[in-house]
């Protein structure tokens, strides 16, 4: 239908052909294949509930409309984003005189536990057919009791082959490229550039050809140059990824708040995961501020929470103040090597027996053989030690971990001299 009633108006290519049955779907095989389950499935219309997990622009939504229209069931959709406890209720009560109705939630991991908790007597009683897609690992990310009701699906990014396969299908079936003299000569910075998304790559073959006379020739070269333009030069699984991670972090561990934002805008920009980066701020700050600065751990793993509730664009503003509290913060690894240092000393010597009067007597037997003999309650000492051993025997004194003399960890050095004094003096 034209839009606003201009009959030339005409929907994106991506639009254009999204398929509408299985022979024109592009990728997961893996899943897709004749003898596969969900092909099994299909076919016999005994579809189950089901969960697709997979980045964008993979086909999960596209995929849960043909399974509908296999089934000839209704298909209704809502967005974890957008709706509610109340939208549920409204399809569940359509559901009710149209059992099956298939119910697709695109960012399910969005819902809320009761959310997710409205959906679980639906779906039992088989009232609706719930499609859940999610770009986060369902495992964390949805309820265990939702969960145990649906089939996992790992839907991939499309192979190069597949790629390569939906354009040419694209080149020869669309009405509008139909009439254009196209040949796909080369499709090595297409597919980089698209990252294996379906809607992508079909969005840069249309941007190229909207601006290439005919003959239109895709190579490599000639397609850069147009998409420098239009497109985020940032590879999220790429190595311009891994080098603007490392630039981000390694400029906040050098305390270098301009540059760290710089580099997280870059990532913004390029339409990094933000729970990525909250997770490599939460990383930062137990590996580079440490207990230098206890409370930064503290206030990362809150914006990590944050940024997950919020989404974006205000979660950048979440990530801009991590990130310039971590750079801004006093810096200490000591915690970082200790655990090094101690897991290199496991690997490469014997398990060394706890010592007796580490051990607890839960039994008579075990208080007979001398288990917990000797103990020391440390609170019943002044200085609450006890003056007693805590390591193997044969390891006395070796030292793990060394504060630094830089904010918080300045106090606990002296902390534990007071404590033990020179017994851990480094060895």
């Amino acid at each position: 239908m034209d839009l606003f009633g201009d009959p030339n108006f005409k929907p994106p290519l991506a639009e254009r052909m999204r398929p509408s049955g299985l022979g024109d779907y592009f990728g997961q095989r893996h899943i897709l294949h004749e003898t596969s389950p969900l092909m099994n499935a299909i076919r016999n219309k005994r579809v189950p509930s089901m969960i697709f997990w997979g980045p964008p622009g993979v086909g999960k939504t596209t995929l849960a409309r043909i399974i509908a229209g296999s089934m000839g069931k209704p298909f209704k959709q809502l967005s974890a984003i957008q709706s509610g406890v109340k939208e549920v209720r409204e399809v569940l009560d359509y559901a009710k005189g149209r059992p099956g109705t298939v119910l697709f939630i695109d960012e399910i991991h969005r819902f809320n536990k009761s959310q997710q908790d409205s959906l679980l007597g639906a779906v039992e009683k088989g009232l609706v057919t719930l499609i859940g897609a999610t770009t986060e690992n369902p495992s964390f990310e949805v309820n265990s009791a939702l969960l145990s009701r649906c089939q996992i699906y790992r839907l991939e990014p499309l192979t190069a082959e597949d790629v390569q396969a939906l354009l040419t299908h694209a080149v020869t079936h669309d009405e509008v490229l139909q009439g254009r003299d196209i040949s796909l000569k080369e499709l090595d910075a297409l597919y980089k550039l698209s990252g294996g998304d379906a809607r992508k790559s079909l969005n840069l073959l249309e941007m190229y050809v909207d601006v290439t006379p005919d003959p239109v020739v895709l190579e490599n070269d000639a397609l850069m140059a147009v998409a420098q333009e239009r497109v985020a030069q940032y590879d999220k699984d790429g190595e311009q990824h891994y080098d603007i991670v490392s630039a981000f972090i390694k400029s906040i561990r050098g305390s270098d708040a301009n540059a760290a934002i710089y580099w997280l805008a870059r990532m913004l920009a390029g339409g990094e995961d933000i729970k990525f980066i909250a997770r490599r701020l939460v990383i930062s700050a137990a590996e580079d501020v440490g207990n230098a600065n206890p409370n930064a751990l503290l206030l990362a793993n809150a914006g990590f929470e944050a940024v997950a509730k919020i989404g974006m664009p205000e979660a950048r503003i979440i990530l801009a103040q991590t990130t310039i509290y971590l750079a801004t913060s006093p810096k200490s690894n000591a915690s970082y090597l200790s655990i090094n240092a101690a897991m290199d000393f496991v690997k490469n010597h014997p398990d060394y027996p706890v010592p007796l009067h580490l051990r607890n007597a839960v039994t008579s037997y075990m208080k007979n053989e001398g288990y917990g003999a000797g103990y020391k309650y440390s609170h019943d000492f002044a200085g609450a030690t006890g003056a007693q051993e805590f390591l193997p025997e044969g390891m006395s004194g070796y030292t793990f971990y060394e504060p630094k003399e830089v904010g918080k960890e300045k106090e606990i050095k002296q902390f534990l001299k007071g404590m033990w004094g020179e017994k851990y003096k480094g060895k």
